[in-house]
């Protein structure tokens, strides 16, 4: 099976989702502070990798596991990849997905 390249694609803050109307009122970092763009992760064996957000590696580890086994996404021309995200509503971020052959 597969390892997995995380790339981090692009973090959301509040204003770029919600103008100055949010929904509900939010107290925390206008932008997610636990990764910053271009940042590179590597899941062995489909392994959380070290320093990886717990709760973004919940949410993207369906993805991570169909590319892992051999799936594609036919909805992405790049074979092998998909882009995925964490589902913090506040300030989600988006990842790239890569299978790599080990």
């Amino acid at each position: 099976m597969a390892d997995i390249k995380i790339t981090v694609v692009k973090k959301l803050d509040n204003a770029e989702l919600f103008g100055d109307t949010p929904p509900l009122e939010f107290t925390g970092a206008a932008a997610c502070d636990r990764f910053e763009e271009g940042q590179v992760f590597i899941s062995k064996e489909g392994q959380h990798p070290e320093g990886f957000c717990s709760w973004a590696y919940a949410d993207i580890q369906r993805d991570l596991i169909h590319l892992r086994l051999g799936g594609d996404y036919p909805w992405f021309k790049e074979k092998g990849s998909i882009l995925s995200s964490c589902t913090d509503g506040a300030r989600p971020v988006i990842f790239k997905l890569e299978r790599i052959l080990s």
